[in-house]
């Protein structure tokens, strides 16, 4: 399993993780697509948005290898502004292949990527 050196461990003062320490040893949790509800926690909305930005900044629009991020949070973004990269996509190995769906996380995360042009 590859760690993104770098790569924030959670949201700032919060337990929202980003990233997990070590490979589980039955495999990779499965990464599924969840609908985010209009009438989601403020906070979850915040969360969410700071794991784009993480994305963002680490990876910008290049392919990159699921590696330690954490499952649940990107099945958050899944399937829309975070998509299989090649056709070899498989939701439970860790090396498989995601990017940043760019023009669908500019509509849904316009606040990453207005810091980016300032």
């Amino acid at each position: 399993m590859l760690k993104h050196r770098g790569f924030p461990s959670r949201f700032p003062s919060s337990d929202f993780q980003f990233t997990i320490r070590r490979a589980h040893k039955k495999g990779a949790t499965k990464l599924v697509s969840r609908e985010r509800y209009a009438d989601r926690k403020h906070v979850d909305r915040r969360v969410d948005e700071g794991f784009m930005r993480a994305l963002w900044e680490n990876f910008g629009d290049q392919p990159f290898e699921r590696g330690n991020l954490d499952a649940g949070r990107l099945s958050w973004l899944l399937g829309r502004e975070v998509v299989a990269a090649d056709d070899s996509y498989d939701p439970e190995d860790y090396e498989t292949l995601l990017k940043i769906n760019v023009p669908k996380a500019m509509v849904n995360f316009p606040d990453v990527f207005d810091s980016e042009s300032a």
